[in-house]
């Protein structure tokens, strides 16, 4: 019986949750896994054709599902997809976890994401569109999560040392 993740990684696309949550695992010694990754392999396509042929809410069932099974059955670090924030069960079920939200600006969200395609909500102005999404959202990042750890002009080494001093954890 696991205890739940040590580290669970929430923010907006581009917010570096993969790439930090990978990082973050190494350091701690611990196996990574990324709900977006579950929901792929569960479903042999890329999230972007899910949103296309099948809609955004049914995308976010079969989300809130990855992200239930993930805290139930994963030890170690866990990074969320941008939106699973929006469902309240998942809400609840973060609550009292080592949450950890990735924050950055629009500025640095165009430097990462740009105009990537694959990333469905974003495909016809980046740029407004990742502040609406962030209005929307914030505000449910900052709930759910203990630490917030901004990301913006840092490298991923640098935001994993970040995370692994705010939530006093020691590297592996």
């Amino acid at each position: 019986m696991t205890t739940g993740p040590l580290v669970v990684l929430i923010g907006p696309m581009g917010s570096g949750k993969s790439t930090v949550g990978a990082l973050l695992a190494e350091r701690l010694g611990a196996p990574y896994r990324d709900t977006d990754a579950d929901i792929v392999a569960a479903q042999g396509r890329e999230i972007a054709d899910i949103f296309v042929d099948e809609g955004e809410p049914h995308f976010r069932e079969l989300e809130r599902e990855a992200v239930r099974a993930a805290v139930a059955e994963h030890s170690g670090v866990l990074a969320l997809g941008g939106g699973a924030v929006l469902d309240a069960s998942t809400r609840a079920l973060l609550s009292g976890l080592p949450v950890v939200y990735l924050s950055m600006d629009v500025e640095e969200a165009v430097k990462r994401v740009g105009l990537n395609t694959a990333r469905p909500l974003l495909a016809v102005n980046p740029r407004r569109q990742w502040r609406e999404l962030m209005e929307a959202r914030r505000h449910l990042y900052t709930e759910v999560a203990r630490v917030v750890v901004e990301t913006d002009g840092r490298t991923p080494e640098e935001v994993a040392q970040a995370v692994l001093d705010a939530l006093e954890l020691k590297s592996a």
